[in-house]
């Protein structure tokens, strides 16, 4: 059990920000590849900024606390919440919480860099209300049969399982217009590039 301590995360919002630097928030439907595009973004560009998630969950074999995630109590998530501290929040599955620090979001701005959030809808719908500032970005598939042939093929999941996502798809790609622009996911580099863009790293 990695022990938890207080990080700078905790501290209180600043208000100063670069007139450039901005949250961009990436979502979209599952399957779209929101995780890979990131991981090749930070493969091209080793220092980016990317939010680290807060959540009360113990540490899994190998991960790292403030990198994988920071790992915090029950009592410490209440704080962040009663606080204002989570730009976003969820239960996952009943068990545990997750949440997006807003210290972290802030302290990269002051120092006049952008910082990118990858995430669910329910979560960019969450930070658009806590921070208006922040850009929502959308990833989209091609098309919607590549986005089922994606959540059909991956052979890991009963045909029920695969229905319901697929029905979450849906509700999910029906809500890209609540986001500030589109990146469609033809190739992971062209994505990849279109958001670096976005992110003033181009």
């Amino acid at each position: 059990m990695i022990g938890r301590t207080r990080g700078p995360w905790h501290t209180r919002r600043m208000d100063s920000t670069s007139q450039s630097a901005r949250i961009v928030v990436l979502a979209g439907p599952s399957g779209v590849g929101k995780g890979t595009v990131v991981k090749q973004l930070k493969e091209w560009y080793p220092d980016l900024a990317v939010s680290v998630s807060a959540t009360t969950r113990d540490p899994r074999p190998g991960e790292i606390d403030g990198v994988d995630y920071h790992f915090v109590t029950d009592e410490e998530f209440d704080r962040l919440i009663a606080s204002d501290g989570l730009a976003e929040w969820a239960l996952v599955h009943g068990l545990n919480r997750y949440g997006t620090p807003q210290a972290p979001l802030d302290a990269e701005l002051a120092r006049g860099r952008s910082v990118l959030v990858e995430i669910d809808l329910a979560g960019a719908r969450q930070i658009r209300h806590s921070r208006p500032d922040a850009y929502l970005v959308f990833l989209a598939p091609p098309s919607m049969e590549e986005l089922i042939a994606r959540l059909s093929g991956r052979g890991t999941e009963t045909f029920e399982e695969q229905q319901r996502r697929l029905a979450t798809a849906r509700e999910e790609m029906a809500a890209r217009s609540e986001f500030d622009t589109t990146i469609v996911n033809t190739t992971v580099t062209h994505a990849a590039r279109e958001l670096a863009a976005i992110l003033g790293l181009d």
